[in-house]
């Protein structure tokens, strides 16, 4: 695979903010098995405001954090599903069973069939168009792997 994490950093930032990986998560991530499954276990907080950059225009960036998470959404399901992904579970948080409690909004469980499938979703120019969406709609995020 010729996936390399500058090129990542240069499309979504370098993840200081939270919005995206860091350098270390993608090479980490890059250096998974490439036949493998890869499991992302996304937890959101949305914004009572969505919160572009400033220079962000073509489109109506006073919305709240649930309407730009749908923007998200609206390419970012058909795209995961057009690069042989495929989600397990998208709904509102309701909990915490075992261990420390914490504040999310949203869960969404997808799974890829390799990290082929994954990186492809990442290197689609209308997913990256549309993460935008996804950093202005969230207060804070946190996405766990699970892979193998």
């Amino acid at each position: 695979m010729n996936a390399n994490s500058q090129q990542f950093l240069d499309w979504y930032g370098d993840g200081s903010d939270g919005s995206s990986p860091t350098s270390a998560q993608w090479a980490s991530i890059l250096r998974l098995p490439e036949d493998k499954p890869v499991t992302l276990i996304n937890f959101f907080k949305l914004s009572p405001r969505a919160n572009y950059p400033v220079h962000t225009s073509g489109f109506d960036t006073n919305v709240t954090g649930e309407e730009a998470f749908n923007r998200y959404a609206e390419v970012s399901v058909p795209t995961m599903d057009r690069v042989g992904g495929k989600f397990h579970h998208v709904g509102p948080f309701s909990g915490i069973f075992i261990g420390k409690d914490e504040d999310w909004d949203v869960i969404a469980i997808g799974a890829y069939p390799d990290l082929h499938s994954l990186i492809s979703l990442y290197s689609d120019e209308g997913y990256r168009a549309a993460f935008v969406n996804r950093t202005a709609a969230c207060e804070r995020q946190k996405v766990i792997v699970a892979a193998g």
